[in-house]
């Protein structure tokens, strides 16, 4: 043991050889579904966009037309949230063996970003998912801003803490689709629309990914500084 006390700071700025890694378990478990999720919903929009099911049902069909009004804007964000997407494994669970992903990670984030704030415009569940998708898609701005300007100081730890609030904010958008799947599954008895339910769905999907990421990281830290100080 040691008997020098090091601060936080002192751990969180401290040069790291690899990145912050998804711990093995539910977390883990967790990352996979979301990214699965999250695929296979951009997968289903592109085909409903140009090739459009013919028997789907009537809630899903005035969805469907509803996105394909906004063709242009809906693929530009979905195909650059799919690339994110894609590409979080080798930031996450594979840190160090490519360095590519995590430099293209940043503007397709940015991207991902911009086109949800234009989508909002048009958002299905009116101003309840509006006010969801300004305050999670500003989160998610926000820390993947931090996250650059870490990285851009040299501060790994930092970067890698803040880029991991990022995805998982992010995949949110992959855990309000159980979300509304039970809404869509209970519609005949509670009568609600996707216009009534969308905004609700998105304040818990995100709620969920962003409560889970900080209480993990906010756990690893007290962690970190009972072991230093043991």
């Amino acid at each position: 043991m040691t008997e020098r006390t090091v601060n936080r700071a002192e751990i969180r700025s401290a040069p790291v050889s690899a990145p912050l890694p998804i711990p093995a378990g539910w977390a883990r478990i967790a990352f996979w579904a979301c990214v699965a999720i999250a695929t296979a919903a951009v997968v289903r929009r592109v085909f409903a966009i140009f090739i459009p099911p013919r028997s789907a049902p009537l809630q899903l069909a005035a969805l469907d037309a509803y996105f394909s009004a906004h063709a242009p804007l809906t693929l530009v964000h979905i195909l650059c949230a799919l690339a994110f997407v894609l590409l979080t494994p080798w930031v996450l669970v594979w840190p160090g063996r490519i360095a590519w992903p995590e430099r293209v990670i940043y503007p397709l984030g940015a991207i991902v970003g911009g086109t949800a704030y234009a989508m909002s415009t048009h958002a299905v569940g009116g101003w309840l998912e509006r006010s969801a998708v300004l305050f999670f898609n500003t989160l998610f701005v926000f820390t993947l801003f931090r996250a650059y300007a870490y990285r851009k100081k040299g501060e790994l730890i930092r970067n890698q803490e803040w880029l991991l609030r990022s995805i998982v904010i992010l995949l949110g958008i992959a855990t309000t689709r159980p979300v509304m799947g039970i809404f869509f599954a209970t519609s005949r008895l509670t009568h609600l629309e996707p216009q009534q339910f969308f905004g609700v769905a998105f304040w818990i999907g995100f709620s969920i990914n962003t409560l889970a990421v900080e209480g993990w990281l906010q756990t690893r830290a007290r962690h970190a500084m009972h072991s230093v100080n043991a």
